[in-house]
Order: C-alpha cells, then structure tokens, then sequence
C-alpha cells in the first residue's frame, strides 16, 4: 500500500470522518437513508395496492379505513368529545392521515431494519399486517374478501422492500469485500488491486445507481397506483347517481316536495347563515369512515323485540304508503358535541312516514321504554320510546330537501326524532329497530359515559358580528339564532358591554321544532366591545350562564363574542 493512500475500513457502514473510515469515500456502502426511503416506498405502494384491491372487490372498507373506524370503536368518549371539538369535521381525514403516517413510518423503519437484523424488520411487517387484518375482522368479519386487500397490501410490503433494497445490499457487500482485499493486500504494491478494487468501487456506484432507479419507478407506480384506486373507488360509488334518479320518483311517487321557507323566517341579517341549510352544507357527525353504500333494491328494516309481532319493511314499502302517507315536517337537528356558540347544527325540510303508527300496529309491550336503533356498519342508539310514540313527528326520513337522502345523511333511510340529540335519535343507514328497555341494551354513546336521554337543551348563538370581527364605529347589526326543539323559543335577547339586556326581533317559524332567527343593533364607539346572548323558551326557562362542556349531556353558557368597532 503507498503512503498516499489512507487506512481503510472493513466496517461498510462507517461513514467518511468516522474511526476506521478513511477509503470509505468509495467503500462505504449504501447511505442509511437509502433504507429508510426504501422502507416508506414500500409502505405507499402497499397502502395504495390494498386500496385497489379494496375498490376492485368492491369490499366496505380498507385497511386503513378500518383501522380508523376501530379506533373510533374504542375510543372512550372524553377522549373522542375532545377529539371533535379540537378539529371539528376534519377529525376524521385527521386520524386517517395520522394511521397512513404511522404505517408508512413503520414500513420505513422496517427498511432501516432490514440492513441490520432482517428478522426483526420481517417481524415488523407481519405486525402491522395483523393490526390491519384484526381491524378488518372487527369491523366487518372474517372473509376472503375483507382479508384479500390486507394480505395483498402486506406482501406488496416485503416484495417492494426487498427488490428496492437489493441494490444498496449489494452495494454494502461489494464495499465490504473491496475494504477486506485492501486491508489483506496491505503488504503487496497498490497497482495490483487496482483493478479488483475499481470493479469493486463500481460495484457500489452500480447500486446506489441501481436503488434511485428502482426508487424513481415506485414512485411512478405509485403514483399510478394511487389514480387507479381513486378511479376504481369512484366507479364503484354509483350511489350518489342513483339517488339522485331516485329523488324525481320520490317526487312523484311520495309526493316529496322541496318545502317552501316560511315567509319571514330568515330575516336577512348579512352574515347570519340561512335558516334552511343547504345538504352540502349541512353538518355531518357519525362514527363512519367509509360512506355504507345501501341499494335501496337490497335496503331493508327489521323492527322487532317487545313488541305482538315484527315486521320487515322494504324501501319500498315506506315510499308507496302501505305504512302511512308521507309526512313532511321543518326539523332541527343538533349533535350533543355541539359548542357554545357551534354549528354542528341545521336545520332542513325532512320527507318520510312517522314512525309511531308502525310501532302501535305491531302491539307494543307497556313494559318497554326505549327503542334500539342499528345502522348497517353496527353503530346503535337507545331512544326514549315515548319520543317515537308521541305527537312529535319521529319519522323514518328518506328525503332531505326535497331530495333523496345524501349518503353522507343516511341514504336510503334514516331516523329523525325532534328535541333530542342526534347520538341518541338520529340513526343514519338505519336497518334495525328493536323495542326494548334501556336497563336490557348498551348503546355506543352511552356506553362510553354520555346520557342516556339526550334531550337538546334551550340555546342561542350570535352569527354577527363573529369573534374579533372589526366593524365600522355607529350602528351595528347583530344576529344569530335560536333553538328550544320541542318547546319553542319564546324571547331572544342581547347585552352589549354588560349593559341592559334588549329583546331582540324573532324570525317566523312552522312551530317548535326549528330553531329561530334573531336579530338586533347597537350603537357603539370605536373600541372594543363585547356581545352576548341568551333565550328563554316557552316553558319561561331561560337558559344558564353557567359554562359547561358538552359532556355528557350537552353544552350551556351564554354565547359571547368580542369586536372591535373602527
């Protein structure tokens, strides 16, 4: 060896600068980071291949989606109330970003792993495979078709991982020959290595050149992977068309109509939200990850329990009258992880057939007190039996606004009970009814420490002028609405600054199931200020301005907004 040349290393994976580098320039192998991309290439070309095949099979749910929906499962409801609160309806694209990131920080980690102890990284693979594979099962059974997506998803994992990997193997071994022929040759002359060592050096160059290569496809593939599956998935969601047909047969057929707003009831306050909510505005709240997609051909509902007989309804059994005519009503509906102050709260024109006739035809045990209702993905409530049974108009709802229920609304058929919270009336994707008592069932909500009733409690809310709104200094519009479902709301009033309490104008509303516009001005100057609001209801209650958190049974306070004037 000449003098000019340093001391080499026979440890590949020591880097230039580092104890024993040296000649590690050229003969230290593949980069670690190279494992480590390799690993998370991996990990999104099994997440997309098992997205894929999940569309192609036309399965509900794929692994990751099942993971999400398991987790909500078992999540306790503190945890899970906090969760909506802090991100509202990006809760669930929240925790469906957050499980892929974990996976394919797994997977990456799994590659860095690989380099070292193979086995372990294996183990790491198999791991995650049962994770998914438990969560499919839990969700949806054990089935060839709910597993194939999981499976197909896992060995797309080690095959990628192995093929992306294989060139920076070879590149750490041809560093670890040409560093062990250096330090065995180190007492021959430097010119007769010199060819074996270039070949070797190459050798290294070759793979790292041979990775990027292999590196540059996956991410084409997955690329591809990833137009694949969000095509197949859209050509499998055909539901949406259909009900869209739907809705015109609805109209024809039902008798559903679009519903007039009642002359009066928005007061045209600029910035204060409609009173009738649009369907693509009105708020979501369920447990479902992935949309159930119900045919209304294979749709069905089975009411059964305390009750002389059961019976099995089709859709079309609801739509042709054979149970009642249709019944149509102005509603609000109001989730219990609703804010002061929140919007996961609207109001809408609901079309179906009230659902007390049906109950009262079957014979219903006087020993019974609630009724369990079951969604197609298993999600249940507990509902007061006398909220489905009395002069409320409780329905079997399949039509929103005049259209055919969204299927993020419940398509094809949903429960709607005014005055109480959505977690124990508002069923989406409804297939189940069994009449019961409520120290005999556990419902998912309840369960997890919420009230067993639910009733929506007396609020108000301002929509005008919004938090730290800036508004010119003189007279000020203010705004918002109102809601008591089951009473009514009787006087809206607003204080500004601590001042006086003024009663505010009431909008006109159908009766006492929807909520109410208010509004109002004030005279302020420039500065800051603030805004509250409060209503009474026509029982004479006027709601607390005690703060509490909707746990367990819905929020209270006053809503309150400061604003600048300038």
């Amino acid at each position: 060896m000449t003098s000019s040349e340093p001391e080499p290393t026979t440890d590949p994976s020591r880097g230039p600068g580092q104890p024993g580098g040296g000649a590690a320039t050229r003969a230290e192998g593949s980069p670690g980071w190279a494992w480590v991309v390799g690993g998370a290439l991996a990990g999104v070309l099994g997440i997309f291949v098992a997205a894929w095949s999940t569309a192609l099979l036309t399965t509900r749910a794929d692994p990751v989606e099942a993971m999400a929906e398991l987790i909500i499962q078992i999540t306790p409801g503190s945890a899970a109330n906090a969760a909506v609160s802090a991100t509202g309806s990006l809760d669930k694209p929240l925790l469906i970003g957050g499980i892929t990131a974990v996976a394919i920080g797994a997977i990456a980690y799994a590659g860095w792993l690989l380099r070292r102890t193979p086995t372990i990284s294996t183990l790491l693979v198999l791991l995650l495979t049962t994770l998914a594979g438990g969560a499919v099962i839990a969700r949806d059974g054990a089935s060839i078709t709910g597993l194939a997506p999981v499976a197909l998803g896992a060995m797309t994992w080690l095959f990628a991982l192995r093929i992306l990997t294989n060139p920076l193997a070879r590149a750490d071994v041809a560093a670890a020959r040409s560093a062990g022929r250096a330090a065995g040759g180190s007492g021959g002359s430097g010119g007769s290595a010199a060819g074996p060592g270039q070949r070797r050096r190459g050798a290294v160059d070759g793979g790292r050149r041979s990775f990027l290569a292999r590196a540059g496809f996956a991410v084409l593939a997955a690329t591809g992977l990833g137009i694949v599956s969000t095509a197949a998935a859209a050509e499998r969601s055909r539901t949406d068309r259909v009900r869209r047909v739907l809705g015109q047969t609805l109209k024809s057929r039902a008798k559903v109509t679009e519903g007039a707003v009642p002359a009066g009831a928005d007061l045209g306050v600029e910035g204060v939200g409609p009173w009738r909510v649009p369907n693509r505005d009105f708020y979501r709240i369920d447990t479902a990850i992935v949309l159930p997609e119900v045919s209304v051909e294979e749709w069905s509902l089975r009411i059964h329990g305390m009750v002389d007989r059961e019976i099995t309804l089709t859709y079309d059994d609801l739509t042709s009258g054979r149970f009642g005519e249709t019944v149509q009503e102005w509603v609000t509906i109001a989730c219990v992880s609703n804010e002061v102050g929140g919007e996961l709260i609207g109001n809408a024109w609901w079309s179906g057939v009230r659902i007390a006739p049906i109950l009262e035809q079957l014979g219903i045990s006087p020993d019974a007190d609630a009724v369990l209702q079951t969604s197609v993905d298993g999600w249940n409530c507990a509902t007061p039996l006398e909220a489905v049974t009395d002069e409320r108009s409780s329905m079997l709802a399949y039509a929103m606004n005049g259209e055919a229920l969204p299927v993020e609304h419940g398509f094809p058929v949903r429960m709607i009970v005014p005055g109480l919270y959505g977690y124990v009336s508002a069923t989406k994707w409804i297939t189940d009814i069994e009449v019961t008592r409520f120290d005999q069932v556990e419902a998912f909500w309840t369960q997890r420490g919420w009230s067993a009733k639910g009733p929506i409690k007396t609020m108000s809310r301002v929509d005008v002028p919004r938090s730290n709104d800036r508004v010119p200094a003189g007279e000020v519009a203010l705004g918002g609405f109102a809601w008591a479902q089951g009473t009514g709301i009787e006087r809206v009033e607003y204080q500004v600054d601590g001042g006086a309490w003024t009663a505010a104008e009431l909008g006109q509303v159908p009766g006492v199931d929807t909520w109410v516009q208010w509004s109002g001005s004030v005279s302020v100057e420039p500065g800051e200020h603030l805004v509250r609001v409060r209503a009474t209801d026509r029982s004479g209650y006027t709601q607390t301005r005690v703060v509490k958190d909707n746990f367990p049974d819905g929020a209270t306070g006053w809503d309150a907004h400061p604003f600048t004037a300038t």
